[in-house]
């Protein structure tokens, strides 16, 4: 069990600030391990709350109310893309179940045949009612013990997709393809008999009613019901980490390519261990390699192609130059990490029972060096300020989240305490100089909103750590 004790409240200068708007009140308060072994353990178990860095950023505003989440998306080219894939449908040209995988994916494509998108839907997920693949089935049935992951909402991962997207885009990340939830209908989903035979028989007897009474039905026409999923756009030109990997072990890319891989490597770092993925490996991220040449004499000519800037001694120096420009040539590196398959993330607790589902990427020699300033700069100050954190990442998730038929507050929240310790993780190791390896062996720590006991009205933050650990930790 976890261990804890409180503190009491912080100093009057960590305070959250108090208002007499009609939301709840927020006080910080730190809670400290009282079962530290030894001296080590007690000076990596400080509360990390009480750093005046850290607090220094944590008055919430006093005009926030959290509001309903909104369906409607507002990315134009978002929008283009589910409309492509509507049209696609309309037209015959089914998605694509995906064969590998252990639930019902989908490659959605548009009226030329080229692959858009992946659709993921809710019902078809690993332990979905309608799942196509029988591996999770017998599993479910024949093995119930080990049955799911215990620190996760069982099929929630759509939301879990579309929740790293949101990550993604606050913090201004770039390395997951933009997703969404959406609701589509195709035949080419895994539906009960029952409904493709229902409406297989409501289309006959409309047919048959016509050709006696013209113009008339029995049923009006209705196709499959949509299904809500995922829906992320597809990328193209990416190859799996796992043959990046090798490749660059047999052949270094130059220092400018492995420096900006470095920086795409700690954003996915930044990525996985805010949302805690139970399911990252070097399958399921990819990486684009782009080298681009640039001749110096082309670039020259097209800056002089405009006649106002053209003289007849510029255009003599041109032709004059002609060899010696033409291999002066300037290569460029472009390299991407793309991080798919974020299904498995956003726990209500960290793992403590059977399994620890690591960080794979921790055992890659990119995750001892540690963090770029470059890198430092993006994230900490938005991870910094406490409004950020808990109105524009926190109540986010908890927006999208709501639109979950069997959407539990409860459970919810304690999601977005994870969320929140493992941001305060990241912050602190970040200032302190560590590497993503030393960031994963930081003990987990929950940040929790809790009424306070002498003003129920209060809300007021409270930190534990974790003391609890699963059997294997390895996997």
């Amino acid at each position: 069990m976890t261990k804890r004790v409180e503190k009491g409240i912080l100093e009057d200068r960590f305070l959250v600030h108090r208002t007499t708007s009609d939301i709840d009140d927020y006080e910080v308060t730190r809670i400290k391990n009282s079962n530290s072994r030894d001296s080590n353990q007690n000076n990596e178990r400080l509360p990390l709350l009480h750093s005046p860095s850290i607090t220094s950023n944590m008055e919430l505003s006093d005009n926030h109310q959290l509001t309903s989440y909104d369906t409607d998306i507002v990315d134009e080219e978002y929008i283009d893309i589910v409309k492509q894939a509507e049209r696609a449908i309309d037209g015959g040209i089914l998605p694509v179940r995906i064969a590998a995988g252990s639930s019902g994916s989908y490659f959605v494509r548009n009226l030329e045949g080229k692959t858009i998108g992946v659709f993921k839907p809710k019902d078809e997920e690993p332990y979905g009612r309608f799942n196509p693949k029988w591996t999770k089935w017998l599993h479910k049935t024949l093995c119930p013990c080990c049955f799911g992951r215990g620190c996760l909402i069982p099929n929630q991962g759509y939301l879990s997709e579309a929740g790293a997207s949101i990550i993604d885009t606050k913090l201004g990340l770039n390395i997951v393809p933009k997703t969404h939830v959406v609701r589509l209908a195709a035949a080419s989903f895994n539906y009960p008999a029952y409904q493709r035979h229902l409406i297989t028989a409501k289309h006959e007897i409309n047919q048959s009613v016509s050709r006696h009474i013209h113009g008339r039905r029995v049923f009006r026409p209705k196709g499959l019901p949509r299904k809500i999923g995922s829906l992320q756009l597809f990328v193209e030109n990416y190859v799996d980490a796992d043959v990046f990997l090798k490749l660059i072990g047999q052949n270094p890319l130059p220092d400018e390519a492995m420096n900006k891989f470095q920086r795409q490597f700690e954003k996915m770092v930044v990525l996985d261990y805010i949302i805690r993925n139970t399911d990252r490996n070097n399958s399921n991220w990819l990486v684009k390699y782009d080298v681009k040449t640039n001749n110096e004499r082309d670039k020259l000519l097209h800056g002089l192609s405009n006649p106002l800037y053209q003289s007849e001694q510029q255009i003599d120096n041109i032709n004059e130059n002609d060899t010696s420009k033409a291999d002066d040539v300037v290569i460029t590196n472009e390299i991407h990490i793309a991080a798919i398959d974020n299904g498995l993330a956003f726990p209500f607790k960290h793992p403590d029972e059977w399994r620890a589902y690591p960080f794979h990427w921790a055992w890659l020699q990119f995750a001892k060096i540690p963090f770029s300033e470059e890198i430092k700069s993006l994230i900490l100050p938005s991870l910094s300020d406490m409004n950020y954190v808990q109105h524009e990442i926190c109540d986010d998730i908890q927006r999208l989240f709501s639109q979950d038929k069997h959407y539990d507050r409860r459970l919810v929240e304690r999601q977005l305490s994870v969320i929140r310790g493992q941001i305060l993780n990241l912050a602190q190791a970040m200032r302190d100089g560590k590497s993503p390896f030393q960031l994963v062996q930081m003990p987990g720590v929950v940040v929790e909103r809790q009424y306070a006991d002498i003003t129920p009205e209060r809300k007021h933050f409270k930190q534990k750590f974790h003391d609890r650990y699963p059997i294997f930790s390895c996997c």
